[in-house]
């Protein structure tokens, strides 16, 4: 017992001596050992959760308390005068750095088991950056709620441990209730210096949408004023993207037919499974790929208005689980790619219980052979006599909540997240179902859509393994 107290005198004497920024000093009262108090949450870096969360959670929790034990006003709130006057996009830029190859304990909470950072994590920071953002543009007096992922795309990965520079700013808004916020991490650069284009980890765009705190209804925000060449083509990209989602939501399959050529591709399928098994390993059945995970969502994973689960951590959850089902699918180690285009259709209340369900929704070979470029693609089941080779797999990702306070509460869908990751094997999953061939197009057409942005040639090389 002496000896571990000595122990834990000496980590104190180490971290008080520290200089690192974001350490916690520990302090002695009474032969124990306990922590100072900081602002925060769990997971999210301090630089970021100290500007999200203003309310420790005891407090907000007993004035909702009481608020509820007061009878209900009669008359509905004035809504409150706002500025809509347009915001030019450096109003809402905000860059901070992650000191990860300066401070060892800082690099702690964001090093996997290989080395690497967890992209996770940095998933968490992204969507809590995003907010900061959004916050900068439309003023304290509105709720703002993450509502989709237009994408997060590895640009240039790195197998070392720097600095990284977290930046962005509103990109996209007309003056409704959503915007676009495109983020960039990168290389810190040195002091003075530009972010160079090689240094550049990873790029994506998130949409926020603002909303009334008592009526929870959408509210107007101010629209952008674009001034140079570089802001008017980031503004029109982000008019892009909006109509691209609204033309893609109206050709969902919850919405539409297949296409004739993907409803032939199905019948294709159906009859390749009626033939005898070709030699070598067959493909896995998508009903057996199905990876599920049950969380209670607890108040340190909150947002900035206390009683919501805020985005990040429901990306850090099911990139998790998704890294995991390919990994247990593959049985190897597998390579981020991309996060494609997902939505976060419900708000997951503190205190409720979280269900993922992560499925391998489609596979596709790299490099195909001859015969198989000249078809127009393969199948699953395709390629059993191929040598080894790349395969891309696509998992799907269902999130849904219960509340566990109402015995009688529906499980409501919250979203659902795809994420695209690179194998180095030949494997291929089989849907069988009508319902699995619908989940199966649906990340087919997800992919064709995502085919600019991962080139088949040289991927490796581009990709890297910052992965997990």
């Amino acid at each position: 017992m002496a000896f571990r107290l000595r122990q834990a005198r000496r980590a104190a004497q180490l971290v008080r001596s520290s200089s690192c920024p974001g350490i916690r000093p520990f302090r002695q009262s009474g032969g124990q050992l306990w922590t100072s108090a900081q602002r925060g949450t769990e997971d999210v870096y301090e630089g970021l959760s100290a500007m999200r969360v203003k309310t420790p959670w005891i407090e907000a929790f007993r004035a909702r308390e009481r608020e509820k034990a007061l009878s209900p006003s009669q008359e509905p709130s004035e809504p409150r005068k706002r500025d809509l006057s347009p915001k030019k996009m450096s109003e809402s830029r905000h860059t901070l750095i992650l000191p990860l190859a300066k401070n060892p304990w800082l690099l702690d909470t964001y090093a996997n088991a290989t080395g690497q950072i967890r992209l996770g994590a940095l998933f968490m920071d992204l969507d809590a950056l995003a907010g900061v953002v959004a916050y900068k543009h439309t003023g304290e007096s509105v709720m703002t709620v993450t509502a989709a992922i237009d994408r997060i795309t590895i640009k240039n990965p790195r197998r070392d441990i720097t600095d990284l520079q977290l930046s962005g700013c509103v990109t996209y808004a007309t003056g409704r209730s959503s915007m676009e916020i495109s983020l960039q991490v990168a290389k810190a650069p040195g002091e003075g210096r530009k972010v160079a284009p090689e240094d550049v980890l990873m790029t994506c765009a998130f949409t926020m949408v603002s909303l009334d705190p008592t009526t929870k209804k959408p509210v107007a925000v101010s629209p952008l004023l674009v001034e140079t060449a570089e802001e008017k083509r980031q503004f029109a990209l982000g008019e892009k993207n909006h109509h691209t989602r609204k033309a893609l939501s109206k050709s969902a399959l919850t919405k539409q037919l297949p296409t004739k050529a993907e409803s032939d591709l199905i019948h294709t399928l159906w009859l390749r499974s009626k033939q005898p098994p070709s030699p070598g390993p067959p493909p896995t059945k998508m009903k057996h790929t199905h990876q599920t995970a049950v969380q209670i969502m607890q108040p340190q994973y909150r947002n900035r208005h206390n009683f919501m689960i805020f985005g990040g951590y429901l990306l850090k959850s099911t990139f998790e689980l998704a890294f995991a089902s390919c990994t247990s699918f593959s049985h190897l180690r597998p390579t981020f790619l991309s996060l494609d285009p997902s939505t976060f259709e419900n708000p997951v209340p503190v205190g409720s219980l979280l269900y993922l369900t992560a499925t391998v929704a489609y596979t596709e070979p790299l490099s195909l052979p001859p015969q198989d470029a000249e078809r127009g693609g393969a199948g699953p089941g395709d390629d059993q006599q191929r040598p080894p080779h790349h395969t891309r797999v696509q998992i799907r990702v269902d999130t849904s909540v219960r509340d566990i306070e109402n015995p009688d509460a529906a499980v409501v869908p919250t979203g659902q997240f795809n994420y695209t990751f690179l194998v180095e094997k030949s494997l291929a999953v089989k849907p069988e179902s009508y319902d699995e061939c619908m989940v199966w197009l649906d990340a087919r057409r997800r992919v064709r859509r995502a085919e600019s942005v991962v080139e088949e040639a040289g991927v490796r090389e581009r990709v890297g393994r910052l992965v997990e």
